[in-house]
């Protein structure tokens, strides 16, 4: 099976492509002074290509794990020309992608194993947490999933806000309590009244200050507890959301999250506003936790189900 075969639609193709772009631009721009001149794949070639990869964000220890790579394929392969470069980056990238990544999806699903399925959202705040949690919402309910909205995060009174605009403007129930609430509590309500409604799908929103790693630990630590009460093994899926335009700061921010929490999932955002795409690689490779959602546009349908598939195949298009 190839690495690169064609599942997406032509639409949604067409709005990974156009997110993109500024990675691949801003990649390639380089990549291609990187080779001027050169027919071989030599050492300074090598140098270039991983002086490239670091300053796209992909991360010195998944930039070092691409070179070595692809030394190994130079020495095997005796001669190996730079105009082959573009397609051993794709797979070897690809084939990195492959170790965390199922990567087949192009749909919003939930597995069927359990009801309500309960994802709990972590993230600082500014990184589209809030724009997450209503796109997704908005996908899962054009599933035909009935969901339900909880405003965990009471640490801010906007927080609150925002996430009520998006439930109105996807029509779907939220429930919330004021601004220094409990989290604990609204995320047992949200779970009782999802229970109670029949509900597929519960999101549940929690705070994004990091100032203290210790705090931060001990309120998710509490919440899973009490959502335990109400649901067995919930949550089933801790998303962290990331802002792609961030760049090595988002390493950062998914190092403290992944010590505060154990994260299961990944969702990368703004990616069409930034030359630093080449961060959903790293990440992905670093943490080794999956990538299940990317952010490529502001409109409600630009939130995709990251497929490794199209994402290479995108970026190096």
């Amino acid at each position: 099976m190839s690495f690169f075969k064609k599942i997406f639609s032509s639409e949604k193709k067409e709005t990974l492509d156009k997110g993109l772009e500024k990675s691949k631009t801003s990649f390639f721009t380089k990549l291609n002074k990187a080779v001027a001149g050169k027919s071989k794949v030599d050492d300074e070639v090598l140098d270039n290509l991983e002086e490239i990869l670091v300053t796209s964000d992909v991360g010195v220890n998944t930039t070092l794990k691409v070179i070595e790579r692809i030394e190994e394929r130079v020495s095997n392969d005796k001669y190996l020309g730079t105009s082959e470069l573009n397609r051993i980056l794709r797979e070897e990238i690809a084939g990195l992608l492959s170790e965390t990544n199922s990567g087949e999806d192009t749909e919003f699903s939930i597995p069927k194993t359990h009801k309500p399925h309960v994802i709990m959202v972590v993230g600082v705040n500014g990184v589209g947490k809030t724009t997450t949690i209503g796109k997704l919402a908005y996908q899962f309910k054009k599933q035909g999933l009935n969901v339900v909205l909880g405003a965990a995060d009471t640490f801010r009174a906007a927080a609150i806000d925002q996430l009520q605009v998006w439930a109105d403007r996807v029509d779907i129930p939220i429930v919330k309590q004021s601004m220094g609430s409990d989290p604990a509590s609204v995320a047992f309500d949200t779970l009782e009244s999802a229970v109670t409604s029949n509900a597929d799908v519960v999101i549940i929103d929690t705070a994004g200050r990091l100032h203290n790693k210790v705090n931060l630990m001990n309120e998710l630590t509490k919440v899973k507890r009490v959502m335990q009460k109400v649901v067995d093994n919930s949550p089933h899926d801790v998303l962290l959301v990331l802002d792609g335009s961030t760049g090595q700061n988002a390493f950062e921010q998914a190092k403290q999250f992944t010590a505060a929490t154990e994260v299961t999932s990944l969702a990368v955002t703004k990616l069409d506003g930034t030359a630093k795409g080449g961060v959903v690689i790293g990440i992905s490779d670093q943490f080794q936790i999956p990538v299940k959602y990317i952010g490529v546009g502001e409109g409600i349908e630009d939130l995709q189900v990251f497929n490794k598939f199209e994402f290479v195949d995108s970026f190096f298009k």
